[in-house]
């Protein structure tokens, strides 16, 4: 069976990842519309070999649409996404705005793909958060063997997780360093040439900024509400891909290697962890992967049961793109195809 699908913002970097692997995946389409503002209408983005002309969103009726991947802004899909629920569609968005509805479901297809089920609420499917897409990927095996009781996670996020702007803006000012130029800050609040910025999202009441909220509400609901969290959440000089130091507390003793042999059981784990120089993964790696990586496996003696690791993925394929075509293949096979 042949879907006719829809991808809203498809002339963002996340919209155009989403284009690439659909493409990539030989998603089974019969045909694909690419959606954005009315400033982008009118112009060309790929999808395979293929060159779509880009509609206006706001002009777009989603009649007939099976499924619509979207990758717009929150405030942007707070307005259509139910409006092509309700012409027929299932929306799998990937914005901030459904996340913690407790009528959408908050699906990563590695971890809980029996929650896709819960589309049938509202139409709507929701894609977590980039950093939140490889914790829970690394977190769901060892929950599984021994009960993350509690997690401390520190994430070096790129600027492709701020859009374009936030990758033209690192460009600019790596560049400008160099012939003594004073970096010029719109994206981001301080330089992000040659430094790094413990602030991602907005800051909350208690400190935390929503990019740290956002990674311990969404872990608990993909994964378990007794799970305790903190994070700190920091953007660094890095084009494309997240990582994160994970440390957890387990309910029962669970050795390193152990935990290596259940990450290199877990789909859509690679581990990369040798004891030498270089014997671990790093963004540069990973960029374009589909995978999460998963290396530096360690025992921390600081806890009971408490284990240390480092996560990097591609945020704009697992992280983003790839998280929503997976969930698109499981509607499709689980659900719509029946």
């Amino acid at each position: 069976m042949a879907y006719k699908v829809a991808v809203v913002g498809a002339t963002g970097a996340v919209g155009r990842e989403m284009l690439q692997i659909l493409s990539e995946r030989h998603f089974p389409v019969s045909e694909v519309i690419a959606l954005a503002s009315d400033r982008s209408a009118g112009g060309k983005v790929s999808f395979g070999d293929q060159d779509l002309t880009v509609q206006d969103l706001a002009k777009f009726s989603f009649k007939g649409v099976d499924i619509v991947l979207s990758s717009p802004g929150a405030k942007v899909s707070a307005e259509f996404a139910p409006r092509a629920a309700q012409a027929g569609a299932v929306v799998i968005d990937n914005t901030s705005h459904f996340r913690m509805d407790p009528d959408v479901p908050l699906v990563v297809p590695e971890v809980n793909p029996h929650a896709i089920a819960g589309y049938k609420k509202k139409g709507i499917i929701a894609n977590p958060n980039c950093s939140t897409i490889q914790l829970v990927v690394a977190l769901r095996p060892l929950h599984e063997a021994a009960r993350v009781k509690r997690v401390v996670v520190s994430t070096y996020q790129s600027v492709s997780g701020a859009g374009k702007e936030g990758m033209d803006e690192l460009f600019n000012q790596t560049k400008g360093v160099y012939v003594n130029d004073i970096p010029e800050k719109q994206t981001f609040t301080k330089q992000i040439a040659f430094n790094v910025i413990p602030h991602i999202d907005v800051f909350m009441e208690d400190g935390s900024t929503k990019e740290e909220w956002k990674l311990m509400v969404e872990t608990k609901k993909i994964l378990d509400p007794s799970i305790k969290l903190t994070a700190t959440c920091v953007r660094v000089p890095v084009f494309v891909g997240h990582s994160e130091a994970v440390t957890v507390e387990l309910e029962r003793e669970l050795s390193a290697d152990d935990a290596r042999a259940l990450f290199k059981q877990q789909r859509g784990i690679s581990v990369i962890d040798h004891r030498a120089d270089g014997g671990y993964v790093t963004p540069v790696e990973i960029a374009g992967e589909d995978n999460v990586y998963v290396s530096r496996i360690r025992e921390d003696s600081t806890v009971e049961n408490g284990l240390s690791f480092w996560v990097a993925a591609d945020n704009l394929r697992k992280g983003a793109a790839l998280n929503a075509v997976q969930i698109a293949e499981r509607l499709a096979k689980d659900y719509l195809g029946q």
